[in-house]
């Protein structure tokens, strides 16, 4: 469904450097890391909103940068609140952005709007944060998209607002023929919807796993100060020295036999501290 090969882009204080994936059709993909790590500039340049330096980007069989407004057809995005037209009413501001589209469902928008108590008699500007996010997403999810990119798609939503949303999420990808890429930094949300994890530190995709995966393999290990050697260090992938020992995060691969610490299976925010942290 989408294939990314080396994609790269260099700013004056940050660079993207070679980043590789691909979504296939019927899952949900959870994109994490750092703010600054690289995320919403990925995305950008996969809606050709920044372009590349080099790299491929490939949708539905068709170069992005060759055949855009086709692609653009099938991908639905969209980034946080609606913050534009603040003095326009929602109905004319969908009425306008459905005819951008070649298969606007207004159904499908009328339920999402019925859905999230959306009053399209209201003008962006008297709408919550929260409900400028709905109406963004309402928007993003009545054309008969097939992918689905969301950058930080919760943020500004309450806990009751963003669980919907990830209720809605799953439907979107159940029929087994639509995806959903969307970057976030509130992991609690892959928990619940995630089928894969991408992680991305300084501008480098240093994991792609499945989520079930990703834990199974990986523990928060705890111990003494004394068993920090080189040679235990280099098993590790980051690790936190403090008052009473050390605790760390270590793939399952890299433990020994002869170790001898306390384990326990991490979450996904240990996941994304150990790997975007620096030793010590």
């Amino acid at each position: 469904m989408l294939q990314v090969e080396n994609l790269c882009k260099s700013y004056p204080e940050f660079k993207l450097q070679n980043v590789s994936f691909e979504i296939p059709k019927g899952v949900i993909v959870g994109f994490i890391g750092q703010n600054g790590a690289g995320k919403t500039t990925t995305l950008k340049c996969i809606m050709q909103s920044v372009l590349p330096d080099s790299g491929k980007i490939t949708a539905f069989g068709m170069d992005i940068a060759e055949n855009e407004m086709r692609c653009k057809q099938l991908i639905s995005f969209s980034s946080g609140a609606f913050e534009y037209y603040r003095n326009k009413k929602l109905q004319l501001i969908c009425d306008v952005y459905k005819t951008f589209y070649d298969n606007w469902n207004q159904a499908d928008f009328d339920s999402y709007a019925k859905r999230f108590n959306l009053d399209m008699n209201k003008r962006v500007k008297e709408l919550s944060a929260g409900m400028k996010v709905k109406f963004a997403l309402s928007l993003a999810m009545s054309h008969e998209a097939k992918l689905f990119i969301f950058d930080e798609p919760t943020s500004g939503l309450d806990p009751i607002a963003r669980d919907e949303l990830l209720d809605v999420f799953r439907d979107i990808v159940d029929d087994g023929d639509k995806s959903i890429l969307f970057s976030t930094h509130i992991t609690s949300d892959l928990d619940k919807c995630a089928d894969y994890v991408m992680l991305i530190k300084n501008g480098q995709l240093v994991l792609t796993s499945g989520k079930d995966e990703l834990l199974e393999n990986h523990a928060v290990i705890k111990g003494g100060v004394d068993e920090l050697t080189d040679e235990f260090i280099g098993r590790l992938v980051s690790y936190k020295r403090h008052q009473f020992g050390y605790t760390a995060l270590i793939r399952r691969q890299n433990i020994q036999s002869s170790d001898k610490f306390a384990s326990e299976k991490p979450t996904l925010d240990d996941i994304m501290i150990y790997y975007s942290r620096e030793n010590g």
